[in-house]
């Protein structure tokens, strides 16, 4: 049996503020409705894993750089635009992850490529994901990441969504980002803006949800990678540098929620099938 990681990159899509991102103007307050010591977050996130995921023998991970879509381009902040760090980020993230020995689905071709939210979540679906990540970034008073996930149902286009289950994984798997981002990037690099619900978004706030996550049916968070109109967070996400920190650690968040059974990840270092080439996208 498959499972496919839908992993989504947030960079001004669905994040903070809404769909693609949320009003420039209109930004609630940044504060985290979950703290978890990085330890404890760890322990959870490995409780949970373990028996759902580590015995399957492939894993495929979707990653969804955010923006063109509906909601339009997405932001842009001193000289920084999101759909291009977001774009440059997913496309490390897939290196590292199938470094790594996972299978890895991109929602998008190019990075000006327009997908519509919807499209993206069936592609997770479709997938199997074990994990969905979505890659956005922010504009706003606040500095930093901060990661997303669906904390009640929403409904939208005629849909009401995702299922308890789904919330649940989801929950876990953005604790496992949040603890992974932390301990690779805060605070040298970035603020820390904690775990939040869909809900603390300017989209999530009138739907629900993101319209992401309520059509997902796979494990779904959103990270809001940087906040652009932040001096310090555009350089370090534009950098070759900051993008390969990113990436490393969104990798690692994966790696904590879903970890490869032990036999890939042997297999995969010795080259052997488990390390064969994955088709483009």
């Amino acid at each position: 049996m498959n499972i496919l990681l839908f992993v989504l990159v947030a960079v001004s899509g669905e994040g903070r503020f809404g769909d693609t991102g949320r009003p420039q103007h209109a930004e609630p307050a940044r504060v985290p409705s979950i703290v978890h010591p990085p330890v404890l977050t760890h322990n959870i996130v490995v409780a949970a894993s373990v028996g759902s995921i580590d015995s399957v023998r492939q894993l495929v991970i979707v990653v969804d750089p955010g923006h063109p879509s509906e909601n339009g381009i997405g932001a842009r902040g001193h000289g920084v635009a999101e759909v291009t760090a977001a774009w440059e980020v997913a496309v490390r993230l897939r290196g590292e992850l199938r470094a790594a020995g996972y299978e890895v689905r991109m929602t998008k071709t190019a990075e000006r490529e327009v997908v519509r939210n919807v499209t993206r979540a069936q592609i997770a679906n479709d997938a199997g994901a074990a994990l969905m990540v979505r890659l956005h970034c922010d504009v706003g008073n606040g500095t930093g990441f901060a990661v997303y996930y669906p904390d009640r149902q929403g409904t939208a286009h005629g849909r009401t969504g995702p299922s308890r289950q789904v919330m649940e994984r989801s929950r876990v798997a953005a604790l496992a980002m949040d603890s992974a981002l932390a301990a690779e990037l805060s605070p040298r690099y970035l603020h820390n803006g904690g775990v939040l619900g869909d809900s603390h978004t300017f989209i999530g706030s009138r739907q629900g949800a993101l319209t992401g996550s309520i059509f997902s049916r796979v494990p779904v968070v959103t990270v809001e990678m940087a906040v652009l109109t932040d001096t310090a967070d555009a350089r370090f996400i534009s950098s070759a540098d900051g993008q390969r920190r990113m990436a490393r650690a969104l990798a690692a968040g994966i790696a904590r929620f879903a970890p490869l059974p032990a036999g890939r990840r042997d297999s995969t270092a010795r080259g052997g099938s488990a390390a064969r080439t994955p088709p483009p996208w």
